[in-house]
């Protein structure tokens, strides 16, 4: 089982920029997937990114162009770099490795 710790969420104005990353611990993430995921307030949990192990990455249509996730192995940590932010990625962004594991989430915030 792996460990995961999401960082870097906060508050920030729309059109700004923030890194969150997702630390691992107790597995390699580099051998299995990793996505981010996010949970607005009275919405389901949803698809943002992905990195294989292969180093395949996927978007949601609605951050493509926006979001970038990267990987790196020697720390372990898969981050995700939001630029031009709207208030409607205000969510809490949860890291999920392999389909199974999951971090406890980071808010973040996007209001003027």
């Amino acid at each position: 089982q792996v460990q995961l710790v999401e960082s870097g969420g906060g508050l920030v104005q729309p059109g700004g920029s923030l890194r969150l990353s997702c630390a691992g611990s107790g597995r390699i993430l580099s051998i299995g997937h990793t996505g981010w995921y996010r949970q607005a307030p009275g919405k389901e949990r949803e698809f943002v990114a992905r990195i294989t192990s292969g180093g395949q990455i996927n978007y949601a249509d609605s951050v493509k162009g926006r979001f970038t996730i990267s990987r790196d192995n020697a720390k372990n940590t898969v981050y995700l770099q939001m630029n031009s932010l709207k208030p409607e990625d205000t969510a809490v962004y949860y890291c999920n490795f392999a389909g199974t594991d999951w971090g406890q989430g980071t808010q973040v915030t996007v209001s003027s």
